[in-house]
């Protein structure tokens, strides 16, 4: 086996990790959908509900722009007292399976991330693979790998290594965006936040952590669509091969 064979070989804890990392993230962004679409709306702050303006409406269900509501009644008899409606539509709310099939494989996804984290420490993967090295860091290379990558952005070959552009892209996936969608996912929940109410709090409001979590979430399954587009436009069979049985 040449060096540079030996050199791109996935170790079998990277492709391991790498499987069940992504059959939990997938099963995760399809029952998320199934969650938003009950109440496919987004708010900024503490609290927010369908009486209340949101961030943001989501046309994704029948529960958006719905047929509106019957007359409010106030809870107390006093001023800016919250209010109570009962919808004039049937909401589509089983969505009870969906919620425990998310909140497992968020936890699978969790265990698998630590133990890729330990893994990639551990043996230095981070720091061969994906850490860039101190001549490699600047603008001009940066450019430089930008430029090569939107001429020629699905060339064939094998590589030995990831260029600066490859290597930021991971890392922030690795080390901002999963994160912070763990984080705003247990800040949206109440037996997590009652014993740490900090968590709620740096992210605004459980409103807040529900729409941080939502884009944060659309923009890993972006980079997981364009990723799949590299590889297959790079090569389908050998990157599979290199992913699986780790040639």
């Amino acid at each position: 086996m040449s060096l540079q064979a030996s050199a791109v070989r996935h170790a079998l804890w990277v492709r391991v990790s790498h499987w069940i990392g992504t059959v939990s993230f997938l099963l995760l962004a399809v029952t998320g959908i199934f969650i938003l679409m009950v109440h496919p709306r987004l708010y900024w702050g503490e609290v927010g509900n369908d009486l209340t303006p949101a961030f943001m409406e989501l046309p994704i269900s029948r529960n958006y722009k719905h047929n509106g509501w019957d007359n409010k009644s106030a809870f107390f008899d006093r001023p800016g007292s919250p209010v109570s409606a009962s919808r004039t539509y049937d909401i589509f709310n089983e969505n009870g399976w969906g919620r425990s099939l998310h909140f497992l494989s968020a936890w699978i996804l969790v265990g698998t991330g630590v133990f890729y984290l330990f893994a990639g420490l551990w043996s230095g993967h981070f720091r061969r693979r994906l850490v860039p090295g101190r001549n490699a860091l600047g603008w001009r290379q940066f450019r430089k790998d930008f430029v090569a990558h939107v001429r020629s952005p699905f060339s064939m070959g094998n590589h030995a290594d990831y260029n600066l552009l490859q290597r930021l892209t991971y890392l922030t996936i690795i080390f901002i965006f999963l994160p912070l969608v763990v984080l705003t996912g247990l800040a949206m929940s109440p037996a997590i936040t009652a014993s740490i109410p900090a968590l709620v709090t740096m992210f605004g409001g459980t409103q807040s952590a529900r729409t941080i979590h939502f884009f944060a979430s659309v923009a890993l399954e972006l980079f997981l669509v364009a990723h799949l587009v590299m590889v297959t436009m790079t090569g389908f069979k050998q990157n599979i091969k290199a992913m699986t049985i780790g040639k």
